[in-house]
C-alpha cells in the first residue's frame, strides 16, 4: 500500500511541458482523455466525444485547446461554439452555422473546430459532413446523447469518424481534485459513496450542502430533457420506475421482461425502449454475458451499472455505506471501461464472472470482485469461478482487503492498487 505521508507527491499530476501553462492548484487536467486527443490532433477523423451531461467533455476540450495554443496554434485558427450558450441560438440553423464557420476558415493553414453539444442543432450532419470534406480542417464535437452517433451522422461518415467516451472522475482523478493526507483506502470508501462528477467533486470540498442539489439538477435534465421531451415519453411514471429498478439492480442480471414483470404496468417492449433511451443518454452502461466455453455473446440476462453511484444514492434515497459491494463491482466496470476494451460478464457451465476483459488484439483477461473475502467461506465462493476457466489468461480476484495474494495463479488485489495502476 501507498503510505498516507506520500500521498501530496504520489497523486498531484507530473505535468509535461505541453500542459503545465493549463495547470491550477483546483484543476485536474483529464491526461487520460487529452492523450487520446493529442494523438489524433490532425488524423484525417472527426472526433466525437461523447458521455452524459457533466461530465467535463467541454472542460476537456478547453484544456487541449490551450495546449494547442501553448504550442504554436494561432488564436484565429480555432473556432469553438458551445451550443447550450445562449450567444450562439442563431446558430442553430444548420445554414447560418455553415456560413459562420466557412467565412472563418483559412486556406494557408489548418482550423481546429470545436462544436460542444452538437446535437442541440437540426440537421448538425449535414455541416458536419460538408466541414470534413474541406481541407485543412481538424474538427471536434462533442454530444450528451449516444443516438447521435446511431443515426444519419454515422451514415454519413462511416470510417471517418473515431468516439471517445468520457465519463465521471475516475478514482486517480478524484485523489487529485481532493490533493489529501488520508490514505487511499480511507478515500476510495469516500469515493464509493460520493458523486465523481467533476463539479459535484470540487462543490464537496468547497460546499458540500450543495451536492445533492447540484445531483438532482442533473438527474432531472437527463431523464426529462434528454429522455422524455426528445422521446415524447407518456407515463413519467413507469420511466422513473424502471430507472430506480436499474439502480437498485447494480451487479444483478435483469431484462425488459423481467423489469416489466416486476414493474407489473407497462409491456416489456416499452421497458426496453426505455433502457435504450437510458443507455443512449450515457446514464447506464450495459454489460452483455459471454459464454466462456461457447465464445459467444448471449443475448439475454444483462447487466446495467449506473454512471455515477451520487446520482445512484440520491434516486434511491440510499444510505452512505450501503451496498459497497455493488459499489464496488460498478466502479471497477467503469475503470475497465476506461483502460480500454470488451467488457463482458463471464459465463462458465452454472457459474458468472463478474467481468471478461477482451482487448483488440483477442487477450482475454477475468476478474472477480468482492468488498471482502476475510471469511473464508467467502474467498472460496468467489475464487470458484476463475479455478473453473482452465485457459491462460490473467486471472483477478480484487477486494478492499489489505495486501497482495495469489492462488493458483489468481492475484488477489487492493482495490485501491488496482484503480491507482
Amino acid at each position: 500500500m501507498i503510505s498516507a505521508s506520500h500521498m501530496p507527491d504520489c497523486f498531484k499530476r507530473k505535468l509535461t511541458k505541453r500542459q503545465s501553462f493549463a495547470y491550477s492548484e483546483d484543476m485536474v487536467i483529464r491526461e487520460h482523455y487529452l492523450e487520446k486527443l493529442r494523438k489524433l490532433q490532425d488524423q484525417n477523423l472527426i472526433k466525437v466525444v461523447t458521455g452524459i451531461r457533466r461530465s467535463g467533455k467541454s472542460t476537456l476540450l478547453q484544456q487541449f485547446k490551450n495546449e494547442l495554443l501553448a504550442n504554436g496554434i494561432e488564436q484565429d485558427q480555432i473556432i469553438s461554439l458551445n451550443f447550450e450558450e445562449l450567444e450562439n441560438i442563431e446558430l442553430l440553423d444548420y445554414q447560418k452555422l455553415y456560413a459562420y464557420i466557412t467565412e472563418r476558415l483559412s486556406e494557408k493553414v489548418s482550423s481546429y473546430i470545436f462544436l460542444d453539444e452538437i446535437q442541440n442543432v437540426p440537421q448538425f450532419e449535414r455541416v458536419v459532413d460538408s466541414l470534413f470534406a474541406k481541407g485543412n480542417v481538424d474538427l471536434y464535437i462533442t454530444g450528451s446523447n449516444a443516438f447521435m452517433l446511431s443515426g444519419e451522422l454515422a451514415t454519413l461518415l462511416s470510417g471517418r469518424y473515431i468516439s471517445i467516451n468520457v465519463l465521471p472522475f475516475s478514482f486517480a482523478e478524484y485523489l487529485d481534485a481532493h490533493n489529501s493526507t488520508l490514505s487511499p483506502d480511507r478515500l476510495l470508501a469516500q469515493y464509493l459513496d460520493s458523486s465523481s462528477f467533476p463539479e459535484a467533486v470540487t462543490l464537496s470540498i468547497e460546499s458540500p450542502d450543495m451536492v445533492n442539489a447540484y445531483l438532482r439538477d442533473i438527474a432531472n435534465t437527463v431523464i426529462y430533457k434528454d429522455i422524455a421531451q426528445r422521446h415524447d415519453i407518456r407515463s413519467m411514471a413507469n420511466l422513473e420506475r424502471t430507472i430506480q429498478f436499474l439502480l437498485s439492480s447494480v451487479g444483478s442480471t435483469v431484462s425488459a421482461t423481467s423489469i416489466a414483470k416486476a414493474l407489473g404496468a407497462t409491456s416489456h417492449t416499452t421497458i426496453g425502449n426505455y433502457i435504450a433511451y437510458l443507455t443512449q443518454c450515457y446514464l447506464f452502461y450495459r454489460a452483455q454475458r459471454y459464454d466462456i466455453k461457447g465464445k459467444r455473446l448471449l443475448q439475454t440476462q444483462e447487466k446495467y451499472y449506473t454512471v455515477d453511484l451520487g446520482l445512484r444514492n440520491i434516486l434511491l434515497s440510499e444510505s452512505l455505506g450501503a451496498d459497497r459491494g455493488h459499489k464496488l463491482e460498478n466502479t471497477v466496470f467503469l475503470e475497465l471501461l476506461r483502460r480500454g476494451g470488451e467488457v463482458h460478464i463471464g459465463k462458465h457451465d452454472e457459474r458468472e464472472v463478474d467481468f471478461l476483459v477482451q482487448d483488440s488484439s483477442g487477450q482475454r483477461s477475468y476478474y472477480q470482485v468482492a468488498f471482502t473475502v476475510a471469511e473464508e467461506t467467502t474467498l472460496k465462493r468467489e475464487l470458484a469461478p476463475l479455478k473453473s476457466i482452465r485457459d491462460n489468461y490473467p486471472k483477478y480476484l480484487i477486494t478492499t482487503d489489505l495486501g497482495a495474494e495469489e492462488f493458483s495463479g489468481i492475484q488477489h488485489i487492493n482495490a485501491a492498487d488496482w484503480l491507482l495502476n
